[in-house]
């Protein structure tokens, strides 16, 4: 909305707030994906849209299905944040030194054998049979590749309230976010790892993943802006929100994702950058039991031929 009004200082923007079915299913399990409906997130903003009753509507871009709605289209893409996940796990200083708090938990299998983790905590330093929480069946799948001793657990819920159930109650170990989710909620992680900020509480810490230990989800860290696809007013003032390399790099890996038959809470992976005057294109999938991946460069104008080409390598491998 800023960025709206910032750019187009005499034009008067309204914001609307409307509930999803995904707002709403918060308790709901994602690795039971084939049985909830699709466009999660999305189907009431578009139904908005479809009816006049907005004119943009602004997306979680790895929240947005691939295949849109007749009559809708993606009109512009910010700005990408931080792609890459957060471990957050406990403080064994910090628990040390609430020693009284902490004896009257009753740990995990991995915290019994560490009550609490040192800063810069990785996803090998987890002892074995840790308990890590997510719902993603994308993070599950290459988690069980990398550790297959770890247990997996789901844990659903606002960032906040993930939060506190990972510092007061020990049903897990680690929990895994989005950077991007924590940045928008101006939460930071300081040089010696500790995570801070508004409702943060006390005694937790964070490590960023690399994109090639944990590859994002596609869209990961992007906003999508969608509108009708006859609205030239409104396709006008997304060219001028529109972030081009962005763009296309989320197009590479949503043509990815269309291709293999995926959905937004699939196991596949993909990430996107630009490199000089190419676009790379990572990408991820479990074929047969077997994590599979193939990476590719195009012309960055060539996105979508670039998605088809590794999802292709990746269906041959």
């Amino acid at each position: 909305m800023e960025q709206c009004r910032a750019v187009f200082p005499k034009l008067q923007f309204e914001l609307k707030i409307i509930k999803t079915t995904g707002d709403k299913l918060q308790t709901a399990s994602l690795a039971k994906a084939a049985s909830l409906p699709k466009g999660l997130f999305t189907k009431e903003l578009e139904s908005a849209l479809l009816k006049h009753k907005a004119d943009l509507a602004v997306h979680s871009l790895k929240d947005l299905p691939v295949e849109l709605p007749a009559g809708l289209s993606l009109g512009a893409v910010g700005k990408r944040a931080d792609v890459r996940d957060v471990l957050i796990y406990r403080s064994a200083k910090w628990l040390e030194e609430e020693a009284e708090n902490a004896a009257a938990i009753e740990w995990t299998p991995g915290q019994r054998q560490r009550r609490g983790f040192a800063p810069k905590l990785r996803l090998n330093d987890l002892p074995p049979s840790a308990t890590v929480a997510t719902s993603s069946v994308r993070r599950k799948t290459q988690l069980l590749h990398l550790r297959p001793d770890l247990k997996l657990v789901e844990l659903r819920g606002n960032v906040p309230t993930r939060l506190q159930r990972l510092a007061e109650r020990a049903e897990f170990d680690a929990i895994i976010l989005a950077a991007a989710g924590l940045d928008r909620l101006h939460f930071s992680i300081s040089q010696s790892g500790e995570l801070s900020g508004d409702a943060v509480p006390d005694g937790l810490l964070a490590t960023k993943l690399e994109v090639d230990e944990m590859l994002p989800a596609v869209g990961q860290g992007a906003i999508g802006i969608e509108i009708r696809a006859d609205d030239e007013r409104m396709a006008a003032v997304c060219q001028r929100l529109n972030h081009y390399q962005t763009f296309q790099a989320v197009t590479a890996e949503r043509a990815f994702l269309k291709e293999m038959g995926g959905g937004c809470h699939s196991s596949f992976a993909a990430h996107a950058d630009v490199v000089g005057e190419s676009l790379r294109l990572k990408a991820l999938a479990e074929i047969d039991g077997k994590i599979q991946r193939a990476e590719a460069r195009r012309p960055i104008q060539d996105a979508v031929e670039l998605g088809r080409f590794v999802a292709a390598q990746l269906k041959g491998s």
